[in-house]
């Protein structure tokens, strides 16, 4: 009689000792959103990854429609990167003898582009959702991957 009383003991506290999966999910983009940044600029394959140890975000993409992704290649706009959960702007990196980390030549269908956005201090995090702006267009759902 005892065992069993030990035995249910012990299961009542492992239960309590386990950890709860988190109630929302940080998933990726959804299906629709893809095919509407695909139709509207001739993008796919958005993703935005940590690099170099937290210092930097890559925000890449790849062309299906060149004429509809200029909009994202126009060397006037300064492209950003939004993360509404800490209330921060990221900008893209500008070096004394390279410019601006950014590829910003006539896009080509087909071929992959990225640009890196400065994340001084860490600020933006893997799991979290941002957004791209550059001018006009605005893509919104990137889940920031490690």
């Amino acid at each position: 009689m005892m065992l069993v009383a030990a035995i249910a003991a012990g299961s009542a506290e492992g239960a309590s000792a386990t950890v709860k999966p988190a109630r929302y999910r940080t998933v990726g983009m959804p299906a629709s959103a893809v095919r509407y940044y695909s139709q509207a600029y001739g993008v796919d394959q958005l993703s935005a990854k940590l690099a170099e140890s937290g210092q930097l975000v890559r925000f890449s993409y790849r062309v299906t429609d060149a004429a509809k992704a200029g909009a994202l290649h126009d060397k006037a706009a300064a492209p950003q990167m939004l993360d509404e959960r800490v209330h921060a702007v990221l900008q893209v990196p500008v070096m004394e003898k390279v410019g601006p980390l950014r590829q910003a030549v006539a896009p080509e269908q087909g071929k992959a582009y990225w640009m890196v956005f400065s994340n001084k201090g860490s600020v933006v995090k893997a799991g979290h959702r941002v957004s791209v702006v550059i001018g006009q267009v605005r893509i919104d759902g990137l889940v920031v991957q490690p």
